[in-house]
């Protein structure tokens, strides 16, 4: 199994939980610090910061209620007030050409 997850810290904690108690789970995609999320970084819509952790390609299960993790309610209200004109990124090669993710 190897969920995908680059949507948010919801999406990443739910795969984890599902990713500890999956026997076939092998392989966790998340975004934490991507080029392409700099100015909305899963990080930034929860106030437990450090509740995802990696050591050595590992990822620790967030320990905790629910998911484990706290939404910053406020922040998610005030990026709400901001609204969001998203695009998929047009990826290309050095010659110009149209490039995949």
């Amino acid at each position: 199994m190897a969920p995908h997850s680059p949507l948010g810290p919801i999406a990443l904690a739910a795969c984890l939980q599902v990713d500890a108690i999956s026997y076939n789970a092998f392989i966790q995609e998340q975004t934490l610090g991507i080029h392409y999320n700099q100015s909305n970084d899963v990080l930034d819509y929860i106030v437990n910061r450090d509740v995802f952790q990696y050591l050595e390609g590992y990822a620790a299960i967030p320990r905790g209620l629910g998911l484990g993790i706290e939404i910053d309610e406020a922040h998610v209200i005030e990026r709400a007030k901001e609204g969001h004109r998203w695009r998929n990124t047009i990826w290309r090669h050095a010659d110009g050409s149209f490039a995949e993710w």
